[in-house]
């Protein structure tokens, strides 16, 4: 390394990144290859780590070198997940996000901030009809699997193993204390959707039609319960018996984009969604420490409706529930 400061933050980020019960000399030590008295000594900066291990060592944490050797530029590195039918398909991308919010909780203090767009990702699996209806847009007209390319909707479509994996994937999320930013327009993606196929012809019947909207209303009516109890839960658990851990602020000022920042005691990591389904991650200061501070300005703009506000609260979730109305009474 140029300069032993350099060394020094470096692990200090890799520390910042580990989980309580992890050692920095032991992970060190097996990403680059060496003994632990090699690790220690590279840690107390006696001995300086070459180009190769810094790449080596950024590479494995996901951490930008420019940011550790502090090059200037204003650029920023991001890590991406794309959804493909190959190298990562949907299920390795519902295990890969349940291994991130999982680490997310394994923090004393931690945080999820998402400020949304479309349907909040986590609340489309609480309801199997629902699952299923999103799971099959998504591979045949986003991710375009050939498997789907001539199929028709049918919730048999749905496997055990996606269902078990988007359930397990909400409720890692319902353990985790996060805050939600929405606006009225939030839920039209999903509509659309539903009413694309219909109009395409790709539901067997307008009972499937029903079936599927009646899962998207259960779905914004247990939100707005959540949303009422100020706490996260799936449908049948008494909220009385879970902790207060859920914010959710009504957003009338402009429609946004999808962000999501992770918070812990050791780093902030934001997670851009693009492409419905793909994301990409970072864990650069420069820009985590202003997209925080963003978000935090759009809270102070946006009305808190969680357990306070009933007429704001009654207001926003009416105008979801009359959108659903509307289609269900035209089919």
């Amino acid at each position: 390394m140029p300069d032993y400061q350099s060394q020094e933050f470096l692990f200090q980020r890799i520390k910042e990144l580990l989980p309580p019960h992890a050692s920095l000399v032991d992970m060190v030590a097996e990403t680059l290859h060496i003994s632990s008295d090699s690790s220690y000594r590279r840690i107390r900066g006696e001995t300086p780590l070459v180009l190769d291990e810094a790449r080596e060592l950024c590479q494995h944490f996901k951490l930008s070198l420019d940011q550790i050797l502090n090059v200037k530029g204003g650029a920023t590195m991001f890590q991406t997940v794309r959804v493909d039918t190959k190298s990562y398909n949907y299920g390795k991308y519902l295990a890969g996000l349940i291994a991130q919010v999982e680490y997310a909780g394994s923090f004393i203090h931690k945080e999820i901030i998402y400020m949304t767009k479309d349907m909040v990702l986590f609340h489309n699996f609480y309801y199997r009809p629902l699952i299923a209806f999103r799971y099959f847009f998504w591979m045949k007209s986003i991710v375009q699997d050939p498997e789907f390319a001539d199929k028709g909707f049918e919730f048999s479509v749905l496997s055990e193993e996606i269902e078990n994996l988007s359930q397990k994937l909400v409720m890692a999320y319902n353990k985790i204390p996060s805050t939600e930013i929405w606006n009225t327009e939030c839920i039209n993606a999903a509509i659309s959707q539903i009413e694309f196929y219909k109009e395409s012809g790709l539901f067997a019947s307008s009972k499937d039609i029903k079936t599927v909207y009646e899962a998207l209303e259960e779905t914004v009516i247990h939100l707005k319960n959540e949303v009422e109890c100020g706490t996260k839960f799936m449908p049948g658990e008494n909220p009385e018996s879970k902790k207060s851990n859920f914010r959710f602020f009504y957003n009338r000022i402009i429609l946004g984009d999808n962000t999501i920042m992770v918070v812990t005691d050791r780093v902030k990591t934001t997670f851009i969604n693009y492409d419905v389904l793909n994301y990409m991650t970072t864990q650069d200061e420069s820009f985590c420490n202003p997209c925080y501070d963003d978000l935090h300005k759009m809270m102070k703009k946006s009305t808190q409706i969680s357990q306070t506000s009933e007429k704001q609260r009654n207001i926003f979730f009416g105008i979801l529930l009359n959108k659903i109305k509307d289609r269900k009474k035209n089919l």
